[in-house]
Protein backbone atom coordinates (compact mmCIF):
# COMPACT_ATOMS: atom_id res chain seq x y z
CA UNK A 1 0.00 0.00 0.00
CA UNK A 2 1.31 3.23 -0.60
CA UNK A 3 -0.98 6.04 -0.54
CA UNK A 4 -1.73 8.16 2.49
CA UNK A 5 -4.69 8.67 4.12
CA UNK A 6 -6.77 10.32 6.62
CA UNK A 7 -4.49 12.06 9.22
CA UNK A 8 -2.05 9.16 9.27
CA UNK A 9 1.35 9.67 8.95
CA UNK A 10 2.32 6.00 7.63
CA UNK A 11 0.28 4.57 4.71
CA UNK A 12 -2.30 2.26 5.89
CA UNK A 13 -3.14 -0.92 4.26
CA UNK A 14 -6.06 -2.78 4.26
CA UNK A 15 -5.37 -5.70 6.71
CA UNK A 16 -6.25 -8.76 5.62
CA UNK A 17 -8.09 -10.11 8.53
CA UNK A 18 -10.39 -6.90 7.62
CA UNK A 19 -10.60 -8.09 3.95
CA UNK A 20 -11.48 -11.47 5.22
CA UNK A 21 -14.44 -10.02 7.59
CA UNK A 22 -15.39 -7.92 4.59
CA UNK A 23 -15.13 -10.71 1.84
CA UNK A 24 -16.88 -13.09 4.05
CA UNK A 25 -15.76 -16.05 2.96
CA UNK A 26 -16.16 -14.90 -0.83
CA UNK A 27 -13.85 -14.64 -3.68
CA UNK A 28 -13.12 -11.00 -4.35
CA UNK A 29 -11.27 -8.22 -5.06
CA UNK A 30 -10.80 -4.42 -3.96
CA UNK A 31 -9.34 -1.41 -5.04
CA UNK A 32 -8.65 2.12 -4.22
CA UNK A 33 -7.28 4.88 -5.27
CA UNK A 34 -6.10 8.17 -4.07
CA UNK A 35 -7.98 10.48 -6.25
CA UNK A 36 -4.78 13.24 -5.52
CA UNK A 37 -1.54 11.16 -6.30
CA UNK A 38 -3.09 8.42 -8.28
CA UNK A 39 -1.33 6.28 -5.80
CA UNK A 40 -3.78 2.63 -5.48
CA UNK A 41 -4.04 -0.38 -3.20
CA UNK A 42 -4.79 -3.75 -4.83
CA UNK A 43 -6.09 -6.63 -2.97
CA UNK A 44 -5.64 -9.13 -4.78
CA UNK A 45 -3.34 -8.27 -8.43
CA UNK A 46 -4.88 -11.16 -10.43
CA UNK A 47 -8.48 -10.69 -8.99
CA UNK A 48 -8.40 -6.59 -9.39
CA UNK A 49 -7.33 -7.56 -13.29
CA UNK A 50 -9.79 -10.34 -13.87
CA UNK A 51 -11.99 -8.68 -17.11
CA UNK A 52 -15.99 -8.99 -16.06
CA UNK A 53 -19.42 -7.73 -17.27
CA UNK A 54 -19.73 -4.58 -15.12
CA UNK A 55 -23.36 -4.83 -14.43
CA UNK A 56 -25.15 -2.28 -13.12
CA UNK A 57 -22.31 -0.06 -12.56
CA UNK A 58 -22.60 1.19 -16.07
CA UNK A 59 -25.26 2.98 -15.10
CA UNK A 60 -23.20 5.21 -13.87
CA UNK A 61 -21.87 6.27 -17.30
CA UNK A 62 -25.42 5.99 -18.86
CA UNK A 63 -26.55 8.42 -17.01
CA UNK A 64 -23.30 10.64 -17.81
CA UNK A 65 -24.33 9.94 -21.46
CA UNK A 66 -27.64 10.67 -21.11
CA UNK A 67 -27.00 14.13 -19.50
CA UNK A 68 -24.46 14.93 -21.52
CA UNK A 69 -26.26 14.44 -24.79
CA UNK A 70 -29.11 16.29 -23.53
CA UNK A 71 -31.43 13.44 -23.51
CA UNK A 72 -32.24 13.70 -19.78
CA UNK A 73 -31.70 17.08 -18.30
CA UNK A 74 -33.67 17.46 -14.93
CA UNK A 75 -32.96 14.27 -12.44
CA UNK A 76 -36.16 14.79 -10.71
CA UNK A 77 -38.47 15.07 -13.83
CA UNK A 78 -40.33 11.99 -15.45
CA UNK A 79 -37.60 10.03 -17.46
CA UNK A 80 -39.17 6.80 -17.84
CA UNK A 81 -43.09 6.24 -18.11
CA UNK A 82 -43.85 2.49 -17.11
CA UNK A 83 -44.75 0.66 -19.85
CA UNK A 84 -47.02 -1.40 -18.23
CA UNK A 85 -45.67 -4.81 -17.83
CA UNK A 86 -45.63 -6.37 -14.78
CA UNK A 87 -41.63 -7.17 -13.74
CA UNK A 88 -40.22 -9.56 -10.65
CA UNK A 89 -38.54 -6.02 -9.02
CA UNK A 90 -41.61 -3.88 -7.72
CA UNK A 91 -39.61 -0.93 -7.72
CA UNK A 92 -39.43 -1.21 -11.44
CA UNK A 93 -43.27 -1.30 -12.24
CA UNK A 94 -44.12 2.48 -12.13
CA UNK A 95 -42.73 5.93 -13.56
CA UNK A 96 -39.13 6.66 -12.94
CA UNK A 97 -36.88 9.94 -12.52
CA UNK A 98 -33.48 9.75 -13.31
CA UNK A 99 -33.31 9.40 -9.59
CA UNK A 100 -35.84 6.77 -8.72
CA UNK A 101 -33.84 4.46 -12.03
CA UNK A 102 -30.69 5.25 -10.25
CA UNK A 103 -31.71 4.39 -6.83
CA UNK A 104 -34.05 1.10 -7.62
CA UNK A 105 -31.92 0.33 -10.41
CA UNK A 106 -34.51 0.30 -13.26
CA UNK A 107 -32.87 -2.18 -16.25
CA UNK A 108 -35.63 -1.41 -18.51
CA UNK A 109 -35.60 2.67 -18.08
CA UNK A 110 -31.85 2.72 -18.82
CA UNK A 111 -32.21 0.40 -21.95
CA UNK A 112 -34.73 3.14 -23.44
CA UNK A 113 -32.16 5.92 -22.54
CA UNK A 114 -29.55 3.49 -24.48
CA UNK A 115 -31.91 3.49 -27.04
CA UNK A 116 -31.82 6.44 -27.40
CA UNK A 117 -28.69 7.80 -27.37
CA UNK A 118 -28.07 5.62 -29.84
CA UNK A 119 -25.16 2.81 -30.85
CA UNK A 120 -22.96 5.40 -32.52
CA UNK A 121 -22.69 8.44 -29.59
CA UNK A 122 -22.80 5.49 -27.09
CA UNK A 123 -19.90 4.03 -29.17
CA UNK A 124 -18.23 7.43 -29.13
CA UNK A 125 -18.55 7.69 -25.81
CA UNK A 126 -17.04 4.20 -25.00
CA UNK A 127 -14.35 5.00 -26.97
CA UNK A 128 -13.67 8.79 -25.49
CA UNK A 129 -13.94 7.18 -21.59
CA UNK A 130 -12.07 4.38 -22.89
CA UNK A 131 -14.20 1.82 -21.03
CA UNK A 132 -13.39 -1.57 -20.41
CA UNK A 133 -12.37 -3.27 -23.92
CA UNK A 134 -14.60 -1.00 -25.26
CA UNK A 135 -17.25 -3.94 -27.30
CA UNK A 136 -20.76 -3.03 -27.24
CA UNK A 137 -21.80 -5.31 -29.92
CA UNK A 138 -23.89 -7.30 -27.62
CA UNK A 139 -26.68 -4.78 -28.36
CA UNK A 140 -27.34 -1.56 -27.20
CA UNK A 141 -30.06 -2.97 -24.14
CA UNK A 142 -27.48 -5.75 -23.40
CA UNK A 143 -23.78 -5.03 -23.91
CA UNK A 144 -23.36 -4.71 -20.25
CA UNK A 145 -25.99 -7.44 -18.64
CA UNK A 146 -24.07 -11.04 -18.77
CA UNK A 147 -25.82 -13.54 -19.50
CA UNK A 148 -23.16 -15.70 -20.81
CA UNK A 149 -22.66 -17.77 -22.77
CA UNK A 150 -25.68 -16.07 -25.22
CA UNK A 151 -23.68 -13.35 -26.11
CA UNK A 152 -20.09 -11.58 -25.31
CA UNK A 153 -20.51 -8.21 -23.14
CA UNK A 154 -18.55 -5.27 -22.58
CA UNK A 155 -15.66 -6.42 -20.21
CA UNK A 156 -14.25 -4.49 -17.48
CA UNK A 157 -11.64 -4.90 -14.50
CA UNK A 158 -11.95 -3.82 -10.48
CA UNK A 159 -8.74 -1.84 -11.48
CA UNK A 160 -10.12 -0.15 -14.79
CA UNK A 161 -13.73 0.57 -12.61
CA UNK A 162 -11.64 2.47 -9.95
CA UNK A 163 -9.64 4.43 -12.07
CA UNK A 164 -12.62 5.34 -14.28
CA UNK A 165 -14.31 6.82 -11.30
CA UNK A 166 -11.17 8.29 -10.15
CA UNK A 167 -11.30 10.44 -13.03
CA UNK A 168 -14.87 11.55 -12.55
CA UNK A 169 -14.36 12.57 -9.02
CA UNK A 170 -11.37 14.36 -9.93
CA UNK A 171 -13.29 15.96 -12.86
CA UNK A 172 -11.03 14.59 -15.56
CA UNK A 173 -13.20 13.55 -17.80
CA UNK A 174 -14.98 15.76 -20.31
CA UNK A 175 -18.16 16.25 -18.91
CA UNK A 176 -19.91 19.30 -18.15
CA UNK A 177 -20.02 20.80 -14.62
CA UNK A 178 -23.83 20.11 -14.95
CA UNK A 179 -23.35 16.41 -15.19
CA UNK A 180 -21.02 16.23 -12.90
CA UNK A 181 -23.03 17.61 -10.34
CA UNK A 182 -25.85 15.60 -11.24
CA UNK A 183 -24.00 12.18 -11.43
CA UNK A 184 -22.55 13.39 -7.51
CA UNK A 185 -26.19 13.78 -6.59
CA UNK A 186 -27.41 10.65 -7.63
CA UNK A 187 -24.65 8.45 -6.81
CA UNK A 188 -24.74 9.43 -2.73
CA UNK A 189 -25.77 6.42 -1.04
CA UNK A 190 -24.33 7.68 2.59
CA UNK A 191 -22.99 10.22 4.74
CA UNK A 192 -21.40 10.00 8.07
CA UNK A 193 -19.57 12.51 10.67
CA UNK A 194 -15.97 11.02 8.86
CA UNK A 195 -17.27 10.60 5.04
CA UNK A 196 -19.18 10.91 1.82
CA UNK A 197 -19.98 7.88 0.19
CA UNK A 198 -21.02 7.61 -3.60
CA UNK A 199 -21.17 4.57 -5.53
CA UNK A 200 -23.84 2.10 -7.51
CA UNK A 201 -23.75 -1.72 -7.15
CA UNK A 202 -24.09 -4.06 -9.70
CA UNK A 203 -25.76 -7.77 -9.80
CA UNK A 204 -25.09 -10.51 -12.63
CA UNK A 205 -24.69 -13.90 -12.92
CA UNK A 206 -20.91 -15.43 -14.45
CA UNK A 207 -22.11 -18.01 -15.67
CA UNK A 208 -22.23 -20.51 -12.44
CA UNK A 209 -25.45 -19.81 -11.04
CA UNK A 210 -28.12 -16.27 -11.12
CA UNK A 211 -26.72 -13.40 -8.70
CA UNK A 212 -22.80 -14.67 -8.87
CA UNK A 213 -21.24 -11.00 -9.32
CA UNK A 214 -21.24 -8.45 -6.73
CA UNK A 215 -20.08 -4.77 -7.64
CA UNK A 216 -19.80 -1.84 -5.68
CA UNK A 217 -18.20 1.08 -7.83
CA UNK A 218 -17.48 4.30 -6.57
CA UNK A 219 -15.78 7.25 -4.24
CA UNK A 220 -15.43 8.54 -0.80
CA UNK A 221 -14.71 11.93 0.06
CA UNK A 222 -13.15 12.30 3.62
CA UNK A 223 -11.00 15.05 5.45
CA UNK A 224 -10.41 16.97 2.22
CA UNK A 225 -9.27 13.71 0.34
CA UNK A 226 -11.10 11.48 -2.11
CA UNK A 227 -10.93 8.18 -2.67
CA UNK A 228 -11.99 6.34 -5.82
CA UNK A 229 -13.20 2.05 -4.80
CA UNK A 230 -14.33 -0.62 -6.99
CA UNK A 231 -15.60 -3.90 -5.07
CA UNK A 232 -16.14 -7.22 -6.66
CA UNK A 233 -17.62 -10.11 -5.19
CA UNK A 234 -17.97 -13.29 -6.65
CA UNK A 235 -19.91 -16.62 -5.51
CA UNK A 236 -23.52 -18.38 -5.56
CA UNK A 237 -26.18 -16.03 -4.40
CA UNK A 238 -23.98 -12.77 -4.06
CA UNK A 239 -25.82 -9.37 -4.98
CA UNK A 240 -24.00 -6.26 -5.29
CA UNK A 241 -25.70 -5.02 -1.51
CA UNK A 242 -22.81 -7.80 -0.19
CA UNK A 243 -20.22 -5.64 -2.07
CA UNK A 244 -21.44 -2.17 -0.61
CA UNK A 245 -21.51 -4.23 2.70
CA UNK A 246 -18.07 -5.30 2.15
CA UNK A 247 -16.38 -1.85 0.89
CA UNK A 248 -18.31 0.20 4.12
CA UNK A 249 -16.55 -1.87 6.02
CA UNK A 250 -13.24 -1.56 4.09
CA UNK A 251 -14.14 2.13 4.45
CA UNK A 252 -15.02 2.27 7.72
CA UNK A 253 -12.01 0.43 9.21
CA UNK A 254 -9.84 3.27 7.70
CA UNK A 255 -11.56 5.78 8.96
CA UNK A 256 -12.99 7.10 5.74
CA UNK A 257 -16.18 6.68 6.45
Amino acid sequence: MAFTCGTSAQPPTVPEQTLKQAFQGHPGAFVLIDGASGETFLSDPAACTEKLAPCSTFKIWNSAIGLETGLVEDPDALFWKWDGEKRSIEGWNQDQTLRSAMTVSCVPAYQALARKIGTERMQKWIDTLDYGDRDISAGLEVFWLPKPPDRKTILITAEEQAQLVAKLATWKLPFSAKTQSVLADIMKVKSTDRGTLYGKTGTGAEGRGDNSIGWFVGYVESGGKTFAFACLLKGEGVMGKDARGATETILGSLELL
